[in-house]
């Protein structure tokens, strides 16, 4: 086969970030809304990612600014300004800067996502609903690589009929001489397609399969979507998501990674005092 032209390479890459776009629209009944690039310091409303990635920042005049790392604590506020119905969310073309990624062929300085959150009720806290909710985002990737696949036949790329899941207490038990990472690389190459519940608390050994934030995803509610991709001979990470904390395990998170200071800032504040909704959400 000939090497594409740049053009048809633009085409494609284009095609298929609508196609998805579409399917996570009709999936997961969201609108397209858009988002800042900053947000001020002391709103609470940036993402700390692990907890320890320092922010691109600016000053005008008293006020100081901070270039999001992502938006999942804005989005849910968004959410409750719109008051989205349950089970109706919002996505939006994220864009951010990290001075901290390791560059190479799948992570930059300049971070593109889409960031999505949906409304859900306090009894959709659940691994059941989690799982639900994964399938449905796996659903759009099988739905877009099939028709990307239909138009453009020489496309080779495959993924597994259904994701598989694990967390990460029974991946550490299986493979307890291996490192996080390496045990990521084990499972997704073995299935293909992996959902890893459970980031950011302490494992029977006492480490963490991966740092997660502790004030957006609940860590017993969470989890990273991995492919394996035969090109590159190594797994991607194609989502970081989770059912979002609630009051509880809010105070319970910062507690552990010592940062109740967080709840003086206006997020954490209105999240206490049940101003904002149920939600689960993620990047993509």
């Amino acid at each position: 086969m000939k090497e594409l032209s740049y053009i048809l390479k633009i085409e494609m890459i284009d095609e298929v970030k609508k196609y998805f776009e579409k399917q996570l629209e009709k999936k997961l009944m969201l609108k397209k809304v858009q988002c800042p690039l900053f947000v001020r310091s002391e709103s609470g409303l940036q993402d700390y990612l692990s907890g320890v990635e320092k922010s691109v920042s600016f000053k005008i005049d008293d006020l100081e600014f901070e270039i999001v790392h992502s938006l999942a604590k804005w989005k849910r506020e968004a959410l409750a300004l719109y008051q989205v119905p349950l089970y109706h969310g919002i996505y939006t073309d994220m864009k951010a800067i990290r001075t901290h990624e390791t560059i190479d062929c799948t992570h930059s300085y300049l971070v593109e996502q889409w960031d999505w959150e949906m409304v859900i009720s306090k009894s959709d806290r659940t691994i059941k609903f989690l799982k639900y909710i994964v399938r449905k985002i796996y659903s759009s990737l099988m739905q877009t690589l099939k028709y990307i696949k239909t138009k453009y036949p020489f496309i080779t790329l495959s993924l597994p009929a259904s994701i598989y899941f694990i967390t990460s207490q029974e991946l550490e038990d299986m493979y307890k001489d291996k490192t996080p990472k390496q045990r990521e690389e084990i499972i997704t190459k073995k299935m293909g397609a992996v959902f890893i519940i459970g980031i950011g608390d302490k494992l029977k050994s006492g480490m963490v399969h991966d740092l997660r934030s502790p004030d957006y995803d609940d860590w017993s509610l969470d989890g990273d979507l991995l492919v394996y991709d035969e090109v590159l001979g190594k797994s991607i990470e194609l989502s970081s998501m989770g059912i979002r904390v609630d009051e509880k395990s809010l105070v319970s998170q910062l507690l552990k990674s010592s940062h109740m200071e967080r709840l003086k800032q206006p997020y954490h504040k209105h999240l206490k005092e049940g101003k904002l909704p149920y939600t689960i959400g993620g990047g993509i």
